[in-house]
């Protein structure tokens, strides 16, 4: 094959693109894959202190992340009245509760008196007390006491009603903006409530959650999932399944980004595979599958491994969640459709099995971050909600290996996982200064670092 070629103004691999999988789909293909927009960015080198600096961090905590619409957990977290979940990112503490009517509100997580946390674990509550000296609120953030109130004469309870956070959801993700000038979250959220309006994620549940803290900046750990480049050194068990290289990359506005990376078609980097290699290796090593038992298992004759496994991912995806799949194209069984929400937030996209990332500063440390993992999985709508899992947290000592739930995908992570240390060591003996990034498969991080300064700049 040739190495490149010229598509839209940007160089991108000659081997079977995503759009040329698109036409030979038997069922209409939504009109949100079929669009392409991949605007040319530069090749500006990106500073090294965007990753290093303690000047970039407390930029970032007074000017992005309390202006941002931030994701704190799933609607089935918290489903029923009283309800809390504690959100903590960098200096900033936000407590979300479910009120009685079943709307959500979310308030500062600070006592009014002297200022300790109000609560630090999430758990059902009747009303909000602060353990020091038992100052009250109800659960819609009015103040309902606290003792000797006759040695507080001086302060009116009208100011003592806790101050609230804008909260709002989608897809059933809960978000919260601390400073409420974001504007509203469709309007943040910009393509992707239409891009997802196949999938229903609201009526999705949390089916495994597991966090870690890992020792970088947490964009670094978030560009380890902006790009399928990095597949051929750190992944090279996937290539059988995987078009790497022949990935398409997308940016909507400057909040949203996408990649749409085919499954079931080998990597151009690799010589001729057949196809009972592709489904037999990706069976057991992709981690999405409706399976990952390939013994013994044969692809009928006429057929791909990828409209095999499309067809296996159509049945038992449809039976999971009582519904019929026929118009689903096999690009929305399989393949890694995964759209970025500025600053932290990475979904897939598609039928089942939807794996969401979230990345966040872990405390005031801006050379460690807290890494999420969450799968959604479906239920027949007849057994009404479900709640999600507890979260699972790892400790330094422990591998996502060591998270049975997570099966195939966790030694995947543990790959992503090994680099991520020692990007921050190299970063910071740099003496370049810079990173250099590829025009078009790294074209998400100059996204994202792009949207990083315009609210620095603001």
């Amino acid at each position: 094959m040739s190495d490149q070629k010229q598509q839209g103004g940007n160089n991108r691999c000659d081997a079977i693109s995503v759009q040329e999988l698109l036409d030979c789909e038997e069922v209409p293909v939504p009109a949100y894959l079929r669009e392409v927009n991949s605007p040319d960015m530069g090749d500006d080198d990106l500073p090294i202190n965007n990753y290093t600096s303690r000047t970039q961090h407390e930029q970032e905590k007074e000017k992005l992340w309390p202006n941002v619409w931030q994701v704190v957990c799933r609607e089935e977290d918290i489903l029923e009245a009283g309800e809390t979940y504690v959100h903590d990112c960098i200096d900033d503490s936000v407590l979300v509760i479910r009120q009685e009517d079943g709307s959500l509100k979310a308030f500062t997580n600070s006592c009014l008196h002297r200022g300790r946390a109000l609560r630090h674990t999430n758990g059902r509550a009747k009303e909000i007390r602060c353990p020091f000296h038992a100052f009250t609120w109800n659960l819609d953030g009015s103040f309902k006491g606290m003792p000797c109130e006759w040695d507080f004469k001086h302060i009116c309870k009208d100011h003592l009603t806790l101050p609230e956070v804008a909260v709002d959801s989608w897809g059933g993700f809960v978000f919260i903006n601390i400073d409420g000038k974001a504007g509203p979250l469709l309007d943040y959220l910009g393509v992707l409530p239409e891009h997802y309006e196949r999938y229903e994620l609201e009526k999705a549940h949390k089916g495994i959650h597991v966090q870690k803290v890992i020792p970088c900046n947490w964009k670094v750990a978030h560009e380890a999932f902006l790009e399928s480049y990095h597949s051929i050194a750190t992944h090279p068990q996937i290539l059988p399944f995987t078009a790497d290289a022949n990935t398409q990359y997308d940016t909507f506005g400057d909040h949203v980004s996408r990649m749409i990376t085919s499954m079931e078609v080998p990597s151009p980097h690799l010589g001729e595979v057949s196809e009972l290699e592709i489904m037999r290796t990706s069976m057991r090593s992709s981690g999405r599958m409706a399976s990952s038992d390939a013994e013994g298992i044969e692809i009928p004759d006429g057929m791909t491994a990828r409209e095999f496994i499309g067809e296996m991912n159509r049945e038992a995806f449809g039976v999971a969640a009582n519904r019929d799949l026929s118009d689903a194209t096999l690009c929305e069984l399989q393949d890694a459709i995964l759209y970025d929400v500025f600053p932290n937030f990475q979904v897939w996209a598609g039928y089942f099995g939807n794996i969401v990332y979230q990345f966040r500063p872990n405390g005031d440390d801006h050379e460690s971050c807290i890494f999420d993992v969450r799968l959604l999985l479906r239920s027949p709508e007849s057994q009404g909600p479900v709640r999600g899992v507890p979260i699972h947290r790892l400790t330094d000592e422990e591998s996502f290996s060591d998270a049975e739930e997570l099966g195939a995908l966790g030694p995947v992570f543990d790959q992503d996982m090994g680099n991520l240390p020692y990007m921050m060591k190299g970063l910071k003996a740099s003496k370049k200064g810079a990173v250099s990034l590829g025009s078009y498969q790294e074209s998400r991080i100059r996204h994202l670092h792009n949207t990083v300064t315009k609210y620095l700049e603001k």
